[in-house]
C-alpha cells in the first residue's frame, strides 16, 4: 500500500496544508494579532460607545465585520468579531450573513456542532441568496468526516460559481476522502485548464493522480506544484484564506510548503519503484 499523500485544504478560509490526519486544527486555529494595544482599545472603545448610544444589527454586523478580515492586521480580532456578530443575531436574527459569519468563527475554534447549526439556520433562513454558504457548510461536514454531504454542498455551490478554484480544491479534497480520486482528479484537472500555475490545484491535481496510479502525471503536476509555492507570499496566502489569523500567514505558507516537498519525494520514490519493475 503506498503511503498517503498530504493534501492541501483551502477553503474559507480555514485552512492549510497537512496531512488529512493532522489537517484539523493546526493552521486554522485563531488567536489575536499583535497590533498595538492603543489602537485596539480606542477602535474598542469608540466601538462600544457608539452602539451603546445607538444599537441595530446593522451596526453589529458591521463592526464584526471590521474585526474578522484577515487582511486588515490592525483591526482583526476574532473575539470582538464573534461579539458584535451575536450583537447582531439578537437583534436581528434574520439578517442576511449573520448566521453565515457565526457559524464561520464557531468552525475556526473547533466547535463544528455549534458552526453546522449555524449553517443551518442561516441556509434555512436564506437558501439560493447566500450560495456562499454551501461552501462553509460543505467545509464544516468534511471536518466533521461526512464526506459524501460535503461535496454534495461543494456541487450546489460550483453550480453558481464554476470557476472558483477555491471550491474545486475543497470539492477534490471531500472527493479523495471519500475514496473517489479519479472524481478528484476529473474536477482538478477542469479547473487546471482555467489556473494552470495554481499551487494548490496543481498539488490536488497529484495527489488524485497518484491515487488511481497516473504516477508519471502525477510527478510532473508536483514538480509544477513546487514550482509555483515558492511565489505564494503573505498577501496572497491571506487573500485566499479570509477570516483567519493574518499572524499565521507565514507559517500556513511554509507547511504548504513542506507538504508539496513530501509529496513531491513520495511520487519520486513511486515511479522509480515503477521503473524498476
Amino acid at each position: 500500500m503506498r503511503r498517503q499523500l498530504k493534501y492541501p485544504l483551502r477553503s474559507l478560509g480555514t485552512k492549510t496544508h497537512l496531512s488529512l490526519a493532522a489537517l484539523c486544527l493546526s493552521i486554522i486555529a485563531v488567536g489575536y494579532v499583535s497590533t498595538p494595544f492603543v489602537i485596539q482599545t480606542s477602535v474598542g472603545l469608540y466601538e462600544d460607545i457608539s452602539f451603546a448610544l445607538h444599537p441595530s444589527a446593522e451596526l453589529a454586523y458591521r463592526y464584526g465585520e471590521r474585526h474578522f478580515d484577515g487582511q486588515d492586521v490592525h483591526n482583526y480580532d476574532i473575539g470582538r468579531a464573534a461579539k458584535y456578530f451575536r450583537k447582531a443575531a439578537a437583534l436581528d436574527p434574520s439578517l442576511l450573513y449573520v448566521h453565515h459569519q457565526l457559524a464561520r468563527i464557531a468552525f475556526l475554534h473547533g466547535d463544528f456542532g455549534t458552526a453546522m447549526a449555524q449553517i443551518d439556520t442561516q441556509i434555512a433562513l436564506h437558501g439560493k441568496e447566500t450560495p456562499n454558504s454551501y461552501y462553509v457548510r460543505g467545509l464544516i461536514e468534511g471536518y466533521m468526516g461526512d464526506y459524501a454531504s460535503a461535496a454534495e454542498d461543494y456541487e450546489e455551490f460550483l453550480k453558481v460559481d464554476p470557476h472558483n478554484w477555491a471550491a474545486v480544491n475543497d470539492y477534490a479534497w471531500v472527493l479523495l476522502k471519500d475514496n473517489r480520486p479519479q472524481e478528484a482528479a476529473d474536477a482538478t484537472e477542469k479547473a487546471l485548464v482555467f489556473f494552470p500555475e495554481n499551487p494548490w490545484l496543481l498539488n490536488s491535481s497529484a495527489i488524485a493522480l497518484y491515487e488511481i496510479g497516473d504516477i508519471e502525471k502525477a510527478h510532473e503536476r508536483v514538480q509544477k506544484a513546487w514550482d509555483h509555492v515558492q511565489k505564494v507570499n503573505e498577501e496572497e496566502w491571506l487573500h485566499s484564506y479570509p477570516g483567519n489569523d493574518p499572524a499565521i500567514a507565514g507559517e500556513g505558507i511554509s507547511t504548504f510548503r513542506g507538504a508539496v516537498s513530501e509529496n513531491m519525494h513520495r511520487i519520486e520514490l513511486a515511479l522509480a519503484a515503477s521503473a524498476v519493475q
